[in-house]
């Protein structure tokens, strides 16, 4: 999330749904599932076609379902089924609802032959997304964005329990693919201290990661 605008929709979207969800229990459970979950809804989303601002709509919508669900004693069975699948059927049926969104839409384009195929294509897509298939459309792209936000979300815990130097040394020389000589004439470092960045805070996401899949297998 480099863009400067979709920081600004991030912190608005965040704001939305905690004033949505403000009467609610653990305002804290809440805020930490967002944290942990909306990158993995939004890339998934954007993905399926839809733009940035419809993609963090079908993030809010999508956490009001699970808190929906939850609160009704209707969430995530284990014996029905895995987390991710449980979310990832969650999110397509909010994205198929942006979908809708955009047919219904009165300053969509008149009529035409291009307003035709767009809307061919969206009718398309919200009927592949209902669908018996509609897990399939979006498994491969939900596996790997699944993978992509476990580290994502581990690396930011880790960041919080290492030093901010031995962060930045490990981002440089992992994450950046810095070589050895790079990261030492950048950072002012020795060799020793990059081995060391890698190896501890390599050890910590790799047991941050392995406790998100415990949580939410």
């Amino acid at each position: 999330m480099d863009r400067p605008e979709d920081k600004e929709q991030f912190a608005r979207t965040r704001r939305s749904l905690i004033e949505k969800l403000a009467d609610w229990e653990d305002q804290r459970t809440w805020d930490e599932f967002y944290q942990t979950y909306w990158r993995l809804i939004y890339s998934a989303s954007v993905k399926a076609g839809l733009s940035r601002e419809e993609a963090f709509d079908a993030v809010q919508e999508t956490v009001i379902a699970v808190a929906k669900q939850w609160r009704k004693g209707q969430a995530y069975d284990p014996a029905k089924g895995s987390f991710k699948t449980w979310l990832m059927n969650l999110t397509r049926w909010r994205i198929a609802d942006q979908f809708r969104q955009k047919q219904r839409n009165p300053a969509a384009p008149g009529p035409g032959a291009g307003a035709s195929d767009d809307d061919a294509r969206r009718t398309a897509m919200i009927d592949r997304l209902e669908g018996a298939d509609g897990a399939e459309i979006l498994d491969r792209v939900w596996e790997n964005e699944w993978r992509a936000n476990l580290a994502e979300v581990a690396m930011a815990r880790v960041k919080k329990l290492v030093s901010p130097k031995q962060y930045q040394i490990f981002h440089a020389y992992v994450v950046k693919e810095w070589d050895v000589a790079k990261v030492r004439e950048e950072l002012g470092v020795s060799q020793s201290q990059v081995y060391l960045a890698k190896h501890r805070v390599g050890a910590l996401v790799k047991d941050e990661i392995e406790k998100l899949k415990r949580e939410f297998a």
